[in-house]
């Protein structure tokens, strides 16, 4: 299927303005760049926190996002983790958290906010969530109202104590292994190994939560470092191999050219980043990846048609066989970009904030790499061997 018929269309004598739209391009990245600081890295290079939450039912995703943002910090990023019916969500905060204190401090912050959002009400009356409970606070309450009659029965303070953590230890247990950190109801306590009267005593002081947070943890700067240069060199080797591969393919400048068009395509897409200052994260990495593998198989389709075209006219001036190539692939190029470019586009819109960045980069990502595959890469092909004074096509592929 062919969108045009034969197009004629003088890219090279339009190089010029191509040149100028980088330019500008390249121009409000950089600006962007000075004025905001830099890119908006995220917890996956800066450092933060993670933390996984379990709900009895299917969570309200908006409603978890509005009920843990701050005024202070960036909104969390919220996903769903495992399988649907586990009811668990990752959220990933732009808070780094150093020592225990300050952990267990961020616990309670968002126990309340997640009270707020999600907790039972006036139903649960001044009793305490079990589900967000730890073994210490059961413990307190247990050897406090003593249902068992250890009391009654004279034992020391130290078997009261043992007895009564033993039994906390037995039922966050259960909890945590058997109800994998969230239980439905106190009455499933049963089945943790303690006695009834332990039971039925804190469901007095107890009751069953509509959410557990089953892990907080803190990653530090020196991960995030690690990862950065992780991704940069992930990127590097991705072009060094492409260069690798066009340069034994076709010739050395036919590689560089395609890394050129390449580097292009990933500058505009990080001043774009930079400009709206949307969360580099290690997602944006993989559709940067995505993006270059992508772009280069558009710029060696057409650099495949000029050796063609070498073959088949090897008297031809290179920026006519240039020129040709690109109007012969142009259909074959603006239909595989079209269509690349409405999946990635209604991800963007309706893929939600998990996949925006990624999603993002993608839809940027293909413009640019369509526009550089057409108008970059042969431009530089026909600059160097106009430089260099070889005006015949027969050695140029």
């Amino acid at each position: 299927m062919e969108l045009f018929k034969q197009p004629s269309i003088n890219w090279l004598g339009k190089k010029w303005w191509f040149y100028g739209i980088s330019a500008v391009m390249f121009a409000i990245g950089a600006i962007s760049y000075v004025v905001q600081g830099g890119l908006n890295y995220g917890i996956d290079f800066t450092g933060g926190t993670i933390v996984f939450i379990k709900f009895q039912n299917a969570p309200d995703l908006d409603l978890l996002r509005d009920t843990l943002t701050t005024p202070d910090a960036a909104p969390p990023l919220i996903q769903r983790f495992g399988s649907t019916a586990d009811n668990t969500v990752q959220v990933r905060l732009q808070r780094l958290l150093e020592g225990g204190q300050a952990v267990a401090a961020e616990r309670e912050r968002l126990i309340a906010a997640l009270e707020e959002g999600f907790g039972p009400g006036a139903a649960a009356g001044d009793r305490v969530d079990f589900n967000n409970a730890g073994v210490s606070q059961i413990a307190d309450y247990l050897i406090q109202r003593d249902p068992d009659g250890l009391k009654a029965q004279e034992k020391s303070t130290l078997e009261l104590d043992g007895h009564y953590r033993q039994a906390a230890e037995k039922l966050l247990d259960y909890r945590n292994k058997e109800a994998d950190g969230l239980v439905g109801s106190l009455d499933e306590l049963g089945r943790s190994g303690v006695s009834t009267a332990v039971v039925a005593s804190l469901k007095q002081g107890f009751h069953a939560g509509a959410f557990a947070i089953k892990g907080l943890e803190s990653i530090g700067a020196v991960v995030g470092g690690d990862l950065r240069k992780r991704a940069t060199l992930a990127v590097l080797l991705a072009l060094g191999a492409m260069l690798i591969y066009i340069a034994f393919r076709f010739k050395p400048i036919y590689g560089v050219a395609a890394i050129l068009a390449l580097v292009h395509d990933v500058v505009i897409t990080l001043g774009l980043f930079a400009l709206t200052q949307k969360e580099i994260s290690l997602t944006v990495i993989a559709a940067l990846l995505t993006l270059v593998g992508y772009s280069v198989n558009d710029t060696i389709v057409i650099f495949d048609r000029v050796r063609e075209n070498v073959r088949l006219m090897p008297k031809e001036p290179l920026s006519d066989i240039l020129n040709l190539s690109i109007n012969q692939t142009l259909s074959r190029t603006i239909m595989t970009s079209g269509f690349t470019f409405i999946a990635v586009f209604s991800l963007f819109l309706f893929g939600g904030e998990v996949l925006n960045g990624f999603s993002f980069a993608l839809t940027v990502g293909i413009i640019a790499g369509s526009y550089s595959t057409i108008a970059l890469a042969s431009t530089v092909v026909d600059w160097w061997y106009r430089r260099f004074g070889q005006k015949t096509g027969r050695k140029t592929a």
